[in-house]
């Protein structure tokens, strides 16, 4: 096998949507031990060989949750802001090494997990589902969900040469949503 050039966080779950006081710390717990332990043991484990590419690069999928915070998600926000703060640091501890070390922050994505969300929403709210997608949908002047492969074409842009003196950076593709919050 040949060594290691990228490695991509993505790994991660959203977690319960409840208030904090109903919170199972239990499930607190779990989102911390997959969105943010995880991400830092895969990390320690793969610096070593990243030291060794000529073009490493790290990139943590965080989320606008960890710049923003949202009601009822104490949890996924919390441990996307870790990943921010996580982000950030490796940056300043391993550019010596030539490993750039990027965060791409996703709004509302296409997809089950999002979906999930809404849902979880609609139940405390009392509101359908499609009431709480169009609520989602007008905090973003696009007016659209995000695209997963949008997020891909990111990514593979950050590990390429295109992205060689990116480091340290931030970068939400959320449809211009905190923009609007």
């Amino acid at each position: 096998m040949g060594g290691l050039d990228v490695l991509i966080n993505n790994a991660g779950v959203s977690g319960p949507t409840a208030p904090v006081e109903q919170l199972d710390p239990d499930e607190w717990d779990k989102v911390m031990q997959i969105n943010l332990n995880g991400t830092f043991n895969v990390t320690r484990l793969a610096v070593p060989a990243l030291k060794r590419s000529s073009h490493p690069s790290i990139i943590n999928m965080s989320s606008v949750a960890g710049r923003l915070g949202y009601p009822d998600r104490s949890p996924y926000s919390t441990s996307k802001w870790g990943l921010i703060g996580f982000t950030k640091s490796l940056s300043r501890e391993l550019g010596g090494y030539g490993i750039r070390v990027n965060a791409i922050l996703p709004g509302a994505v296409e997809g089950e997990r999002f979906e999930n969300v809404l849902k979880g929403r609609a139940n405390l709210s009392g509101n359908s589902v499609e009431e709480e997608r169009s609520k989602a949908l007008s905090v973003q002047s696009l007016q659209r969900l995000v695209d997963p492969k949008d997020i891909a074409e990111l990514a593979a842009f950050l590990a390429s040469d295109a992205g060689k003196s990116i480091s340290g950076q931030l970068l939400p593709i959320d449809n211009d949503m905190q923009q609007t919050m």
